[in-house]
């Protein structure tokens, strides 16, 4: 009886992962994962030094700051984070675009 009941549930575990996409899912972490890798690469090599050396930081982005009395504000770390974040959101949104993804996904009737 315990085996009938395992298989029960275990057969009711596969159509969730079947109808959930839940595979797709875990593709588009991994994907998702390597994308940001090389973006934040991108960003970190060739972006920021550029920006660095527009805003007078010559050692880079990440160290440009400014100070108001002792304290000192480091603004070109928020910077970086930040081009890094909309960098990345242009290519996935870009990619499921030209990739038709959007279409993919429809809700069940």
């Amino acid at each position: 009886m315990s085996y009938q009941i395992n298989f029960i549930s275990m057969k009711g575990f596969i159509d969730f992962i079947r109808e959930q996409g839940v595979i797709g899912l875990a593709v588009g972490f991994i994907l998702g994962g390597a994308v940001s890798k090389v973006v934040s690469a991108l960003v970190t090599d060739i972006i920021n030094p550029i920006l660095g050396l527009a805003l007078g930081a010559a050692s880079g982005l990440k160290t440009a700051s400014f100070e108001i009395g002792s304290a000192q504000i480091l603004y070109g770390d928020l910077i970086s984070v930040l081009i890094d974040f909309i960098v990345i959101a242009l290519v996935v949104y870009y990619g499921v675009k030209m990739l038709g993804l959007n279409k993919l996904d429809k809700p069940k009737a």
